[in-house]
């Protein structure tokens, strides 16, 4: 199955490229409210899906036995841009436990936030995995092993504990077996399983509702959507597709987008979870994608659905901020 062009690029009035994709929104009982291409099609997620991989931290009693609260479990399911706000949070963290940056295993790159980059580089400082933007996540899955007793070096190992413990709860939530013929090396060093795209719509839409789950994960898969929705900027960072998203409408939209073109969303006022991937990885593309599907499910109110919509139809800017051209949906997506 080809799956359809669902945002085109212009340049004038004139289609530059496009970009083809599939969408899967799911409520909690496994039932699709809407499909558009291929959901069947196994997926790797990415870093969409970090909020269900930080289940453990609250789940383990971690969070709580270190007074994380929503900055931190926001961090948690980040992938931030190594804003200094950022890297401090999840220093902090780590020194909850009793560890500093040395104990991550994530690697380190550059701030991807401009403005920080070059102030970095201005004080003649080189980044460390504190500056990776899963340097949060990483933290979490840290202060989880540290709680429970769990030996943290090799953490990013499949077979470690910890990783089993992401691994199991990856495939309660979405219902989607997580074996080793589907099994890659993720960008910072853990494992990452390609399901079907709707499998995780499912996991969202449970995510949003609790449905399914003891009341343990239900509490737990509630804070951290709900530290996400409230503390955008530590999911994300300065400028950010997810944080203007979730900003859009504070406490009704959790975004999550990952590497190659994949974002997940979830609505705890309409119990629906999103899944969608953009096929040839275009990041702009897939937040065009994630932002006109969140208009078309919140199309009852309209002044946030037009905000939804322009985001939606971003427009292209020349070198001197002039707009030349613009993102645009494709009827599929009206």
């Amino acid at each position: 199955m080809t799956n359809p062009v669902l945002v085109e690029i212009l340049r004038g009035a004139i289609v530059e490229s496009a970009h083809r994709g599939a969408i899967a929104v799911f409520d909690a009982d496994g039932k699709p409210f809407l499909e558009i291409g291929d959901t069947s099609r196994p997926v790797f997620p990415r870093s969409a899906v970090k909020a269900i991989q930080a289940l453990p931290l609250l789940e383990s009693g971690a969070a709580d036995a270190y007074g994380f609260g929503n900055r931190e479990l926001a961090l948690a399911c980040a992938s931030h841009s190594g804003e200094p706000a950022h890297v401090e949070l999840a220093r902090s963290m780590l020194a909850s436990a009793g560890l500093d940056h040395s104990a991550l295993e994530c690697g380190a790159h550059w701030p991807s936030n401009h403005h920080a980059e070059i102030a970095l580089a201005r004080a003649g400082g080189l980044p460390n995995a504190l500056h990776n933007n899963c340097s949060g996540k990483h933290s979490g899955f840290l202060c989880t092993c540290v709680h429970s007793g769990i030996a943290h070096g090799g953490y990013v190992r499949t077979d470690h504990a910890l990783q089993e413990m992401v691994r199991d709860t990856m495939q309660t939530v979405t219902g989607a077996a997580h074996g080793a013929a589907d099994r890659a090396t993720d960008g910072c060093s853990i494992p990452t399983y390609a399901v079907p795209l709707r499998s995780f719509a499912l996991g969202f839409a449970r995510m949003a509702t609790g449905a399914g789950f003891t009341p343990l994960r239900a509490r737990a898969a509630k804070r951290l959507l709900s530290a996400c929705m409230a503390e955008p900027f530590f999911v994300a960072g300065t400028g950010r597709a997810d944080v203007a998203l979730m900003q859009a409408a504070p406490g009704r939209i959790f975004v999550k987008g990952g590497a190659e073109g994949v974002y997940c969303a979830a609505f705890p006022d309409l119990g629906l979870g999103v899944a969608l991937k953009c096929d040839d990885g275009a990041g702009r593309a897939a937040e065009a994608m994630v932002a006109a599907v969140i208009a078309k499910l919140l199309y009852a109110d309209e002044v946030l659905a037009a905000k939804l919509i322009e985001l939606a139809n971003a427009p292209i800017e020349s070198r001197l901020g002039a707009k030349v051209g613009s993102l645009r949906p494709t009827a599929a997506l009206n």
